[in-house]
């Protein structure tokens, strides 16, 4: 276990010295998010009814935004690394596919954590102003960093199942995706009946309504929990799915 733990945060390293010479992707994955921030708050913010400031009820949504987004450019890492045979250098050096995918997650995480606090620093120019006590703000962090985690799980299983990093990138449409029929960017009863069910139970919205209540100080009730389990959920699903395939890859 040490020196799985040893490994992973090597990797971790490698991971982050990769971003660095992958500027573009790594501009991108900061930039994209916050771009839609400003067109969905100056474009379309005028239009839509929330009760409430529009920056104040988007930002939740373009932090899930944020975190798909730069959690899903851990499956053309992965990819690459598959391709390229680095794999099987790591392998004669005796490193598991555990702490190799696992420096891929952790180094996912800390660009997320980048891009959140840009996504945050912008949001406060416009005029999100959260009403969080300490311990709702770090609940709140809790929850996006679980879902984040879980995400690049999922995310390096897909990089793992994809034929090349082009195929890869395709995972990062879905995580674009995901957030739009859920409570992200409008109340959910102003969508069409047949898409409530589905905005309702998917794993993103309780991931964002916590965000949003422990955020703006509002009631939560057991919303953060059932977010959690989503994490949790993903999470096994993501690490189960990653060892399997990258055995499978490895034959």
């Amino acid at each position: 276990m040490p020196d799985a733990l040893s490994d992973a945060l090597t990797l971790t390293g490698r991971g982050i010295r990769l971003s660095r010479r992958n500027i573009d992707a790594v501009i991108t994955s900061m930039l994209l998010p916050v771009m839609l921030m400003l067109i969905f708050v100056y474009f379309f913010g005028g239009a839509i009814d929330t009760g409430t400031e529009y920056v104040t009820y988007v930002v939740p949504g373009v932090l899930l935004l944020c975190a798909g987004f730069g959690s899903s450019t851990t499956a053309v890492s992965v990819s690459e690394d598959m391709k390229g045979g680095i794999i099987d250098r790591f392998r004669s050096l005796d490193i598991g596919g555990i702490p190799i995918l696992a420096g891929h997650v952790t180094a996912s995480a800390a660009r997320n954590l980048v891009s959140t606090a840009l996504v945050l620093g912008v949001a406060f120019a416009i005029g999100f102003r959260p009403s969080a006590s300490a311990p709702a703000a770090l609940a709140a962090a809790g929850v996006l960093l679980a879902f984040i985690v879980a995400i690049s799980w999922l995310s390096a299983a897909a990089g793992l199942l994809a034929k090349s990093p082009e195929a890869a990138g395709g995972f990062t449409f879905f995580m674009m995706f995901l957030p739009y029929p859920s409570s992200a960017f409008v109340p959910i009863g102003t969508m069409p009946s047949w898409l409530h069910g589905f905005a309702e139970h998917q794993p993103v919205t309780p991931v964002i309504e916590s965000l949003r209540g422990l955020l703006l100080d509002q009631p939560v009730g057991n919303t953060p929990w059932i977010a959690l389990g989503w994490c949790a959920g993903l999470l096994v699903v993501g690490v189960g799915l990653s060892g399997v395939l990258f055995r499978a890859r490895m034959r």
